[in-house]
């Protein structure tokens, strides 16, 4: 039995307490099939925001295992896609990704209220349903090509 690829994918945001803990969560959750995902700050906070938590488990999302961890070049070199949602360039912090950046502007809600975490949440849940459908049509793409060798 050959093993469906699984795309290894890091989420990338200022504080990894919002943002990326929200894509990390979700990820795991709905695309353990195609994802192996990872989350990162550029300027780690070292916690996740509790409203970060909550809007996550309103929606069901479990939880356990987050943690706010910095950005490595370890992390990134691993990595096969880079989503960079800091708002900043890549060619900066991200820079050991070249290649393999794809820019996510998505809001910080960190501070805000509550319905500001909701609709960074929403506009996450949306960007990874269309960014998991394009990878399972790639891996789809590429074991065709493979039976057809």
């Amino acid at each position: 039995m050959i093993l469906a690829k699984r795309y290894r994918v890091l989420f990338v945001c200022l504080g990894n307490s919002c943002r990326s803990q929200m894509a990390e969560a979700i990820a795991r959750q709905q695309a353990e099939d195609i994802l192996v995902v990872a989350s990162a700050g550029t300027m780690a906070l070292g916690f996740v925001a509790p409203l970060t938590v909550k809007v996550l488990e309103e929606r069901g999302i479990n939880v356990g295992g987050l943690s706010s961890k910095p950005l490595t070049r370890a992390a990134q070199l691993s990595a096969d896609i880079v989503i960079n949602m800091t708002g900043a360039p890549a060619n900066g912090a991200l820079a050991a990704s070249e290649g393999k950046v794809e820019d996510w502007p998505v809001p910080d809600p960190f501070g805000a209220e509550m319905e500001s975490y909701r609709g960074t949440c929403d506009d996450i849940e949306v960007r990874l349903d269309e960014f998991t459908a394009r990878l399972r049509a790639r891996r789809a793409a590429e074991r065709a090509a493979g039976a057809e060798s």
